[in-house]
């Protein structure tokens, strides 16, 4: 698999089960009806597909140019944190814009996706290395 094609079925189906685990959290633990949380966890994978794209993009490129090839436990624990790190400097805006809530109240909603999604992160990753092989960058 190329590594732009391999970039794009990661993000992809990433978000695809992504977005069915967040609406469910959201619908779970916010006052928004379950098409609200549907189209807001729809918002923020759409969101996270595109930072999913850049963001790997410019870690393969740094692992690359490591010396130390493959994906240890510590390069994986720096992809999870980084990656959602980002994403949350993104989407706390748009999550207190769509609730209409404080920005406490969706860092709050925003916690608890990220306590998720940092171990869905980390096995998904895993998973798809597994599945489909490292990519060329950590060869």
């Amino acid at each position: 698999m190329t590594p732009t094609r391999r970039k794009i079925v990661y993000a992809v189906s990433f978000e695809a089960l992504g977005t069915l685990f967040g609406a469910g959290y959201l619908w779970l633990l916010s006052d928004a009806s379950a098409g609200s949380s549907l189209a807001l966890s729809t918002l923020t994978a759409t969101i996270a597909l595109c930072w999913s794209y850049a963001f790997n993009t410019i870690f393969e490129a740094w692992e690359a140019r490591q010396a130390v090839k493959g994906r240890s436990l510590r390069r994986r624990t720096a992809h999870a944190v980084l990656f959602e790190g980002g994403l949350v400097l993104i989407c706390i805006p748009v999550m207190a814009w769509w609730l209409q809530v404080g920005y406490l109240e969706a860092l709050g909603y925003e916690a608890g996706l990220i306590a998720i999604f940092m171990i869905y992160t980390y096995l998904f990753t895993w998973g798809f290395d597994r599945i489909f092989g490292l990519p060329v960058s950590a060869r």
